[in-house]
C-alpha cells in the first residue's frame, strides 16, 4: 500500500489546504495507505520536504495550487519520485491539465489506484533565475503582470482575481517587440504575450494553448498579436474554450525550446509564482517527473 506525504502550501492559507487534505486524508486511510503532513514555511521549504519524502519512497501530495504544484513537482522532475495533487488553490491548472477530479472519493481513488505516469517539466532560465523547473507554462506580456495583480487582489480569488488583474493590466499595456527564437528558429512578433505552454490551461482555467500535451516532448508556443482593445477583450472571454486560436492575431508554433526577448522590460511568470523580466528560456524535459493521474 502506497504511503504518501502530503505538504502543504504555506501561501494559499494552511486552514484552506488543511480543509482539503481532511476529507482525503480519511479516505486514504481508510483504504491502508500510510500519510504524513508537512507544513512548509515557503516554497523553499515545501520543496526540501518534498526531495527528503520522496529520497523516502514516499508519494508527494502537492496541496495547494499551481504554485505549490509547480514547486514540487520542479524539485521531483528528474528524480524519479512520484507526484500526486491535492487541488487547493486558487488557479489548480496543471490539476486540470491531468484531468483531476474534484470529489474526494474520486480523487482517493486516482491516488490509491492509478499507476505513475511520466509528464513533462519545463526548465527555465534567465538572468534572475539560473536554472527553475515548473510544469504548466511560462508566459511573457500583459498576462504576466495581470498574474502579479491577481497575486495582490486582497480579497478576491480565483478567476475573480485574474479578471480584476487583467483589466488592471490591459488598461496600461503598450505592445511590446518580441524576438521569438524556437528550436533556433527566430520570430518577430509585436502585440500583448508569448505563452510557452506544456499544459494547456492557465489564469484560472483559461485554455491558453489546447493544443498542448503534458506528455509530448513539445511545447505549444502561443503567440497573440497587437489588436484593438475591444478586440483583446473578446479574444480573452474566447479563452474560456480555446476558440482565441482561430483569430489571426494569433500564431501557434511547436518546438521543445523556446527563447523570449523583448525590446523593452516585459515581466515573465511561470506557474502562477515565478516572477522576472525578459530575456527567458525555456526547454521541455521529456517525461521527467512521475505523477498520479
Amino acid at each position: 500500500m502506497r504511503q504518501f506525504t502530503a505538504v502543504v502550501n504555506p501561501t494559499a492559507g494552511a486552514a484552506t489546504g488543511a480543509a482539503a487534505l481532511l476529507g482525503l486524508a480519511r479516505l486514504l486511510r481508510e483504504a491502508g495507505a500510510g500519510l504524513e503532513t508537512a507544513y512548509s514555511r515557503s516554497l523553499a521549504h515545501a520543496q526540501d520536504l518534498a526531495r527528503e519524502a520522496g529520497e523516502r519512497g514516499r508519494v508527494v501530495l502537492a496541496v495547494g495550487g499551481d504554485g505549490i504544484t509547480g514547486a514540487i513537482g520542479g524539485a521531483l522532475s528528474g528524480t524519479g519520485s512520484v507526484l500526486g495533487l491535492v487541488p487547493a488553490g486558487r488557479g489548480n491548472d496543471f490539476a486540470r491539465a491531468l484531468g483531476l477530479p474534484t470529489g474526494a472519493g474520486a480523487l482517493a481513488r486516482v491516488l490509491l489506484e492509478a499507476e505513475p505516469r511520466p509528464v513533462d517539466t519545463i526548465e527555465v532560465r534567465s538572468a534572475v533565475h539560473d536554472r527553475t523547473v515548473v510544469l504548466g507554462s511560462v508566459y511573457a506580456g500583459v498576462d504576466a503582470l495581470a498574474n502579479r495583480h491577481a497575486n495582490h487582489a486582497g480579497l478576491l480569488r480565483g478567476a475573480a482575481a485574474y479578471y480584476a488583474g487583467g483589466l488592471r493590466a490591459v488598461s496600461t499595456w503598450r505592445p511590446a517587440r518580441y524576438r521569438v527564437t524556437v528550436d533556433g528558429v527566430e520570430h518577430a512578433h509585436r502585440g500583448y504575450t508569448v505563452v510557452a505552454a506544456n499544459s494547456g490551461f492557465y489564469g484560472s482555467g483559461r485554455l491558453i494553448a489546447p493544443g498542448a500535451r503534458i506528455d509530448d516532448g513539445l511545447l505549444e508556443v502561443v503567440m497573440i498579436r497587437h489588436a484593438p482593445r475591444r478586440l483583446f477583450f473578446a479574444l480573452m472571454d474566447e479563452l474560456k474554450a480555446g476558440t482565441h486560436v482561430r483569430r489571426p492575431e494569433v500564431r501557434v508554433l511547436r518546438g521543445a525550446r523556446v527563447r523570449i526577448e523583448a525590446d523593452r522590460t516585459v515581466p515573465y511568470g511561470a506557474d502562477g509564482e515565478v516572477e522576472a523580466d525578459l530575456p527567458v528560456t525555456a526547454t521541455v524535459l521529456p517525461g521527467a517527473l512521475n505523477a498520479l493521474y
